[in-house]
């Protein structure tokens, strides 16, 4: 299951991708916002950084008007890997070489199809487990 949420400027852009993950077969978990009132940002990074890091959720999706602040929000919990992508490529190799967990994106960078775009590189994109890769996530995750 996917755990998605926004802010007021990642909604329509997350309602998108909700539909997108219908048409695909594949079940959410929408944590927020209900609607394009604004919001803070933080309470819907948090929700979706929780659901995941507590195993209730495989993967998330976080998306706000940059993704900046979206992504800063859900990487302070201990074991997400939010990576903030603007193009296809850096979702596939966020998620071969860093095993992301957490993808963030900035509705007002990307827009609809192009976001689309990366959450499918990101879905559908496996860890490659390579052995130098698994050392730089141990590394990430170790304590300061």
């Amino acid at each position: 299951m996917i755990a998605i949420g926004s802010d007021h400027g990642g909604y329509d852009l997350k309602e998108l991708v909700k539909k997108h993950l219908e048409e695909r077969g594949i079940e959410y978990r929408d944590m927020g916002c209900p609607d394009k009132s604004s919001c803070d940002y933080p309470v819907y990074g948090k929700a979706v950084a929780k659901a995941v890091a507590s195993g209730e959720c495989e993967k998330g999706i976080v998306i706000c008007t940059t993704g900046i602040g979206i992504s800063i929000t859900a990487n302070k919990f201990k074991g997400i890997r939010a990576a903030l992508c603007a193009d296809s490529l850096s979702a596939k190799l966020t998620r071969l070489h860093n095993d992301a967990n957490v993808l963030a994106m900035g509705a007002g960078i990307v827009g609809p199809n192009l976001g689309i775009e990366i959450v499918d590189a990101f879905l559908d994109t496996e860890f490659s487990g390579e052995e130098r890769h698994q050392r730089r996530i141990d590394l990430i995750e170790s304590e300061a």
